[in-house]
């Protein structure tokens, strides 16, 4: 009975280990798309940045020639 009892008591904190693990690999992969998902934010934001100062470029240019 003693063994029975320890054996099932292993088995449950094993249990709680598999489950952690998964919790943190889960939490990983969450990160690791969030920080995609900046990048793709941050890339887009400089695109436009980009954008808008070469039309502010252009504008002074063409202010320049009249």
């Amino acid at each position: 009975m003693h063994r029975l009892i320890m054996i099932l008591t292993l088995a449950a904190l094993a249990g709680c280990g598999v489950e952690t693990a998964s919790t943190a690999a889960t939490g990983a992969a969450i990160k690791k798309q969030e920080m995609e998902e900046g990048r793709k934010t941050m890339s887009q934001v400089e695109q436009k940045v980009g954008q808008s100062v070469e039309q502010m470029q252009q504008r002074a240019a063409q202010d320049a020639d009249k």
